[in-house]
């Protein structure tokens, strides 16, 4: 039997503050464990939290780049559960009366979005488990989707949309590596069109690789189950990456069972109609909205126009080297094949790239204008990479100049005649393919420096063909 995937994304974003949600500790990464903590985010008695108003910011900015309804009130509540990273014994988080909700990323429904605090990091080493409070009371914004994914590959879509509006919106850094970007998926099956199977929850999952892969082994290994007659069992799975797999964490306890009450330290949040309006001026163009003006404007392919949108600043260097070239189409082959293989090769990001959006479109320009050939271009590009130099500097000083003097074509064109009577004596009897053989020796002749079209003319001309 086909079995059908149903999955929804439960995504877990830092916002990007300088403090925490509900006090004015740190949350930069990389402190030395438990030195960015206070009775606030500690849970001590008597202490009380303080809404950090920039934390609000970044979540309506989350909410307006996902198409969701802001709600201008919505309420703090009580998470209660045991867990040794959880000082507090609780977590501050929205329920029944989030932030946002009913909003979509493409085909993929968002249910709601809510404002909460993150709980510390529990790390297990040697046999022995220690605790760093570090990331306790992190502000983060969780993005819960509604379940109309159907495959690892549309998982792996909606979140790398996802990641792109974060970022371009300053909302998060996107870093999966470094936790500020996690995803639980819920993976149940069914038959095709049925009723909504049994689901499980894995759980903290940092990288595309892992999201897929996990995903990939939970509807085989719940089709499976079903095929043998057997029961999906509710739970909470862990994926191991060394293995491939996912296993069970814990059994799976519906939200009633967090006895949810209202915090009784902070009011309802509301937030007014006109701060949401001047937030919503302040969004960026976003990047499918981006990649869809690329191909309308710059007749850009679909892929070509994704591929220069990935993050905002390559965006903005594509647009400017564009725009100094003349050329969007050439400045798009350019950065995508060229520009994007230095980075990759380098490790470099695109602000710390040695050739400027500006040089890259005089090069363009150079080329287009007849003065360098393809050949001599790809040379004063690598130089430009290596350097940070001007082309026009680079092209001076490696005599890479493209000759489209007709005079000194004809001559060097002369020479390769006499050199290669026999070649020409068979290209003239009719073997037409001696003439590629030709112009190459041609090229060879002008050290591949001789405008390709002048060439070919001059050649034929002298050829009598």
């Amino acid at each position: 039997m086909t079995w059908e995937a149903v999955i929804g994304l439960e995504v877990h974003a830092h916002l990007a503050t300088a403090t925490k949600i509900f006090c004015a500790c740190s949350t930069s990464f990389g402190a030395p464990p438990n030195t960015q903590i206070c009775p606030v985010c500690l849970g001590y008695p008597g202490a009380l939290p303080v809404l950090n108003r920039r934390a609000v910011e970044l979540a309506i900015r989350a909410a307006i780049a996902t198409g969701c309804t802001i709600h201008e009130r919505s309420v703090f509540a009580r998470k209660n559960y045991f867990y040794p990273d959880l000082p507090k014994g609780y977590q501050i988080s929205q329920f029944d009366q989030p932030l946002a909700t009913a909003g979509r990323i493409g085909g993929v429904r968002i249910l709601r979005i809510h404002m909460e605090e993150d709980a510390g990091k529990s790390i297990h080493t040697g046999g022995v488990s220690h605790v760093d409070l570090n990331r306790a009371g992190t502000p983060l914004v969780e993005i819960v989707s509604e379940p109309d994914i159907r495959s690892a590959e549309e998982a792996d879509a909606y979140l790398t949309r996802l990641r792109q509006i974060l970022m371009y919106t300053d909302v998060c850094d996107g870093n999966m590596e470094e936790g500020s970007l996690r995803c639980d998926a819920n993976v149940s099956v069914r038959k095709p069109g049925g009723a909504l199977g049994t689901r499980t929850e894995i759980k903290n999952l940092n990288s595309f690789r892992y999201l897929r892969s996990a995903i990939d082994f939970e509807i085989a290994r719940q089709s499976a189950v079903l095929e043998s007659g057997g029961v999906i069992t509710q739970e909470t799975r862990l994926y191991d990456p060394s293995a491939g797999e996912t296993r069970p964490m814990r059994s799976k306890e519906e939200a009633h069972d967090y006895r949810y009450f209202p915090d009784p330290d902070l009011l309802p949040l509301v937030v007014e109609r006109a701060w949401i309006d001047e937030i919503a001026r302040a969004i960026p163009e976003l990047p499918h909205i981006r990649a869809e003006r690329y191909q309308r404007d710059f007749a850009l392919s679909a892929v070509d126009a994704e591929a220069l949108v990935t993050s905002r600043p390559l965006a903005g260097y594509f647009e400017a080297a564009a725009d100094a070239s003349g050329n969007p189409r050439a400045a798009a082959n350019w950065v995508r094949n060229e520009v994007l293989r230095i980075l990759n090769e380098q490790k470099l990001d695109i602000a710390d790239y040695r050739v400027t959006p500006v040089n890259l479109g005089r090069l363009i320009r150079l080329i287009d204008s007849g003065a360098i050939g393809g050949k001599s271009a790809k040379e004063v590009f690598d130089d430009m990479s290596a350097s940070g130099d001007d082309p026009e500097q680079i092209v001076t000083r490696r005599g890479l100049a493209q000759i489209s003097d007709p005079d000194v074509i004809r001559e060097a064109a002369r020479r390769v005649i006499e050199r290669n009577a026999t070649q020409v004596g068979q290209y003239r009897a009719g073997k037409a393919q001696l003439f590629g053989f030709l112009v190459g020796q041609l090229m060879k002749e002008t050290g591949g420096k001789a405008k390709a079209e002048l060439a070919n003319s001059i050649l034929r001309e002298l050829l009598g063909s």
